[in-house]
């Protein structure tokens, strides 16, 4: 019986510490260390936050010179659970940690597998073992003190990395005893196994618009703007594809049709995206999404006219149609003469709680075309300049509008990523809820 628990426990020890066995090595021992630490989120995910964590390393007691050992680090307590506004996926967190090496052998990489259950809202945090390989190359007591680490968060639109680092000095951890081996190890300490993240692989969609192909063509849709008593003035639908770089891998494509009416010697803009046929990642709050894009004016003018949307009047169920709002401006000529009008940077607003503060996603559009084309007249304060914008409005109207076609077509591609990442980029997903969470939950 004494045997077979000596067995089992040497087994254990071997599951704890990898696939291989270190050379020579006594059985694996853990010791624990808590700390806090301050984790930083990705660019534009908002504030530093701070927790605490136990971490509990896993390593020989005893090896000799030349040994190569298996060292693991598990996260026996995380900092907090996950928060209230999103599932994470099962196998979707990674994590990799650095471990402390003492006598002078720098540090050791550990990883973990992406393997983990599905972490419901509010629920205690899961990540894998990491685990590595420490080559002894001196003799001596070697401590092995857990410090920074980062978690890899993947969802079908990207990965993004939490950097967390201890605040103040790290007490506890294991200690290896390195007696002198026969032959001295020349190899220098602290390598590991590694292991790469990969971001998330989600394309950005190829909805087309309909029976019209648009395109990005230099063409505009109406050319005879003024002439004749006309008022209403439609463009074609252009597909453009917006640059949202890492924040939306892939970007997004969508038609972009601006119409316009006169109005005495100015225009009334309305900027349409096609109407939403995709699922939202989450359940999205009235006022979540705000919509505004800059339209680039050519020919005969110059600048750039400011269009903004109102956010949605109604809650966006999960999985259910997501579609941004129409955009209205008012265009005031700056120049006589043919002017075309091209959709520019898009950017999205989110708001997922009254009074927050909106997180700001700008979307450079990478290809464009030409949607209309006006025959203006010059009006005294008008446009002209590349740095001069027409008036933006917060209410134009779209009623009397011609139907371009742009809102029966498919949906705003990948539109839900930007609603999804956002939600990821303003706090959702973190490992770390901030610390005046932690002590109310103490």
């Amino acid at each position: 019986m004494k045997t077979q628990r000596r067995v089992s426990a040497a087994v254990v020890a071997l599951l704890l510490g990898g696939a291989g066995i270190a050379i020579s090595a006594s059985p694996a021992l853990a010791a624990e260390a808590t700390y806090k630490v301050r984790c930083v989120p990705p660019a534009g995910g908002g504030d530093p936050v701070e927790g605490e964590t136990t971490a509990r390393i896993t390593a020989p007691a005893a090896a000799r010179v030349g040994d190569e050992v298996d060292v693991v680090w598990e996260t026996v307590k995380p900092a907090s659970n996950n928060t209230d506004l999103m599932d994470i996926p099962k196998d979707a967190v990674q994590p990799t940690g650095w471990i402390a090496l003492g006598g002078g052998m720098g540090e050791l990489k550990v990883v973990g597998e992406k393997k983990n259950p599905p972490i419901p809202k509010k629920a205690p945090m899961v990540m894998s073992p990491m685990k590595g390989k420490l080559k002894l190359t001196k003799a001596g007591k070697i401590t092995l003190t857990p410090g920074k680490y980062d978690v890899a968060v993947t969802f079908s639109f990207g990965t993004f990395v939490t950097k967390c680092a201890p605040v103040g000095e790290v007490k506890g951890g294991a200690t290896i005893d390195v007696s002198a081996g026969s032959s001295g190890g020349t190899t220098s300490g602290g390598t590991t196994s590694g292991g790469t993240t990969s971001g998330g692989t989600t394309s950005g969609g190829t909805t087309t618009g309909g029976a019209t192909t648009g395109g990005s063509t230099t063409s505009g849709g109406s050319t005879t703007g003024g002439a004749g008593g006309q008022t209403d003035f439609p463009g074609k639908p252009v597909e453009v594809s917006f640059d949202c770089g890492p924040v939306v891998p892939g970007g997004i494509k969508t038609p972009v049709t601006i119409n316009a009416r006169k109005n005495g010697g100015s225009y009334d803009l309305t900027v349409k995206t096609a109407k939403g046929a995709m699922a939202a990642p989450m359940a999205l709050p009235a006022g979540a999404l705000k919509p505004s894009m800059d339209v680039k004016l050519g020919g005969a003018d110059s600048g750039t006219v400011k269009v903004s949307g109102p956010a949605n009047a109604e809650a966006i169920p999960d999985k259910g149609p997501v579609s941004l709002s129409d955009m209205t401006g008012t265009y005031k000529p700056g120049k006589t003469g043919k002017v075309t009008l091209s959709p520019d940077q898009l950017t999205i607003d989110v708001t997922m709680a009254p009074g927050s503060t909106p997180i700001n996603v700008p979307c450079k559009a990478a290809s464009s075309g030409v949607s209309l084309e006006l025959d203006t007249t010059a009006q005294a304060g008008g446009s002209g300049s590349s740095t001069s914008t027409g008036t933006s409005t917060g209410t134009g109207t779209s009623g009397g509008l011609a139907d371009t076609g742009a809102e029966d077509e498919g949906g705003i591609q990948a539109l839900a990523l930007v609603a999804g990442t956002v939600i990821l980029l303003g706090g959702a997903v973190f490992t770390f809820t901030p610390w005046r969470r932690l002590r109310g939950t103490r």
